[in-house]
């Protein structure tokens, strides 16, 4: 009876221990390694006039603050309820506000597709910002100063990145079970360190008074909207908390944040800030001005700052990976939920459904990583660079939680704009302060972001087009099958699948078989594989079919967002739909873009949607379909 009773409880706990430690692992990479840059690029902000007491406890009081709002309160206990199906991030919340207004709010689109654009901006700065920043702990290595010059540090920090992309196609499966531990060891050093200090200045637990923070922004002006900037610093990597719902659930992520990360970031910052008063202090004393430091990388003494740096390295591999594989979630999101054309996607575990990759965006990502190194050429400088595409996607959550909590969760408007309202405001004084920093280096996330919004956008608004043009000179296909029952051609034993976005109308792909084949397969199945606005559709429920006559059979396969296509397994499912004699073969029609004689879109916007249809993924291959059954039958469509 007792083992009965306490086994399964025993084994819940034990799976749940287990995630918890994944989740430290992947989750909080990126968040986890904010402290080697944050508090150091936020105090930079105020150090032109020399740094006082009061700034370094203000500084440290608006970086407690905002782990306590922006990543406690809005992403670990509100936003990680706003799940579509266990599923988060902002193409999940994008599909959950649409369903709550039934796809007539073209705001809802709007939103999600900045919300990815920015995303992109921010995936090439992470990997970038946070190597370097590692790397750069070199210097303050006893006998390694001399060594670490910049050329070296420039080197060292894009090898380790070249070396990171590169080993992407293998999968990260075999290395994934490392993440965890290696970041459980990462934020016990950041706790200890932070502690050990403490014990130095145990003032510094004013900062927990939030009247410091407010004090320092009164007394800063526009100055104190920069270090508020900087500050953000502390909170990249929250939109992670949402988006890896999926992957491990929102208890033990929320376990992982309250019991573990968050107290071991805030003590680290306490840490810091202690550090810097004692230094201060001592200055004083001297009469000597008190300049800003790397504080820490400081923290640790001499003989441990090589393994520190060594264990730095490690973290920030660690969170690079995990903004990497959130580029490729995130892009197979967008491709499935239409944003994005599709694009070669290889699975790299036969265990796991999510782990994939991406080969375009994995060396799209290197090169503009690579870039950004070469460009910045220090962590100081590249942080500018960080803030504004990370709260422009905050913004976005933002908004998209309200209609969430109005629309699905049946809130009133004015219960739900009271609720939201403070968050909004809150990101929105973040966003304002960092666009301030756009000359610094802002301006790089917002190009990338601008560059993929209108990729994003030319793709919707080509591909809606080319639909609408495919309709109006369509034949419905009620009346090609009605024709056909009147004169019959030649029929052939076997079934035909017909690949169409639209199966009220003829496959082109059927016309030009008819015409140039004059034959017709005894079962035509009529087939469109749509995307459903939830994460995953039950196999067995995925096929509706309607029969039109004897010869035609009309059918729709549904998918979530994040299931793996393949659509002979799923067709197979329906018995006796392919079980016929002559065998299946699939009909995939190939259209070709061309400008009209009367545009229906601008030039640059056809050349560019031409080219993206061009060069997307083999639809052959996105399917599943087995090559050797496959006829391929192109047409044009003007545009």
């Amino acid at each position: 009876m007792d083992t009965t009773t306490h086994e399964p409880a025993a084994g819940n706990r034990k799976r749940l221990a287990l995630l918890t430690l994944g989740a430290i692992g992947v989750v909080y990479g990126d968040i986890g390694t904010s402290p080697l840059y944050a508090f150091r690029e936020a105090l930079a902000q105020c150090a032109d006039d020399g740094i006082t007491r009061g700034e370094i406890l203000g500084v440290l009081s608006l970086a407690l603050w905002a782990l306590i709002i922006v990543v406690t309160v809005k992403y670990v206990l509100f936003l990680s309820r706003a799940d579509n199906n266990g599923e988060g991030g902002v193409l999940s919340l994008m599909a959950l506000a649409r369903r709550a207004t039934q796809g007539k709010w073209p705001i809802v689109v709007v939103l999600g597709a900045m919300g990815a654009a920015l995303f992109f901006g921010d995936a090439i700065i992470t990997p970038a910002l946070s190597v370097l920043s590692a790397v750069e702990g070199l210097r303050t290595v006893p006998g390694f100063q001399q060594v670490m010059t910049s050329p070296v540090v420039l080197m060292l920090t894009a090898a380790i990145l070249i070396g990171l992309f590169a080993i992407q196609s293998r999968g990260t499966a075999s290395v994934a079970s490392l993440f965890g531990p290696v970041c459980a060891v990462w934020f016990v050093t950041l706790a200890g360190l932070g502690v050990w200090h403490i014990m130095d200045a145990p003032k510094v637990l004013l900062a927990f008074n939030p009247l410091y923070a407010v004090d320092f922004l009164a007394g800063h002006g526009v100055a104190g909207l920069f270090v508020l900037g900087a500050v953000f610093l502390t909170v990249t990597g929250a939109e992670a908390l949402i988006a890896d719902m999926g992957h491990f659930g929102r208890l033990p992520i929320q376990i992982g944040w309250l019991s573990f990360v968050w107290p071991a970031l805030s003590l680290n910052y306490l840490g810091q800030g202690a550090l810097a008063l004692s230094g201060q202090r001592a200055a004083e004393a001297a009469g000597q001005p008190f300049a800003n430091a790397d504080w820490f990388f400081l923290m640790a003494p001499d003989s441990l700052r090589a393994p520190l740096v060594i264990l730095a390295t490690l973290a920030t591999i660690i969170a690079s990976q995990a903004v990497i594989t959130g580029a490729y979630s995130l892009t197979q999101q967008a491709i499935a939920l239409g944003l994005l054309p599709r694009l070669t996607i290889r699975q790299t575990s036969a265990a796991q459904i999510g782990q994939i990759y991406i080969p375009l965006v994995n060396w799209l990502l290197l090169l503009g990583v690579l870039i950004l190194v070469g460009t910045f050429r220090s962590s100081s400088a590249m942080a500018a660079a960080y803030g504004i595409a990370v709260t422009g996607t905050m913004v976005v959550t933002t908004c998209l939680a309200f209609i969430i909590v109005w629309r699905a969760w049946g809130w009133t408007i004015e219960l739900a704009v009271l609720f939201i309202a403070p968050f909004l405001i809150i990101d929105l004084i973040f966003f304002g302060a960092n666009i301030l920093r756009v000359a610094e280096g802002g301006w790089v996330p917002l190009m990338v972001a601008s560059a993929m919004a209108l990729i994003i956008f030319t793709w919707m608004r080509g591909r809606r087009t080319a639909l609408r043009r495919s309709g109006e000179n369509g034949v419905a296909m009620e009346e090609v099958a009605k024709a056909l029952s009147r004169h019959p051609p030649v029929l052939v034993d076997g079934v035909a699948v017909f690949l169409t976005s639209d199966t009220a109308y003829a496959p082109s792909a059927l016309l030009h078989n008819l015409k140039h084949n004059k034959a017709l397969h005894r079962t035509n199945l009529i087939l469109a594989v749509r995307t459903a606005e939830a994460p995953h559709i039950v196999p067995g429920k995925r096929l509706e079919v309607q029969r039109i006559d004897e010869h035609f059979v009309r059918a729709t396969l549904h998918y979530g967002y994040m299931d793996v296509i393949d659509v002979p397994s799923d067709l197979g499912r329906e018995e006796g739909l392919l079980a016929q004699r002559g065998g299946t073969s699939f009909f995939v029609g190939r259209n070709a873009i061309r400008r009209a004689s009367r545009p229906v879109l601008p030039g640059w916007m056809t050349m560019l949607y031409a080219f993206l249809h061009r060069n997307s993924a083999d639809p052959v291959v996105w399917f599943n379909i087995p090559a050797n059954r496959v006829v391929e039958l192109g047409s044009q469509v003007e545009l």
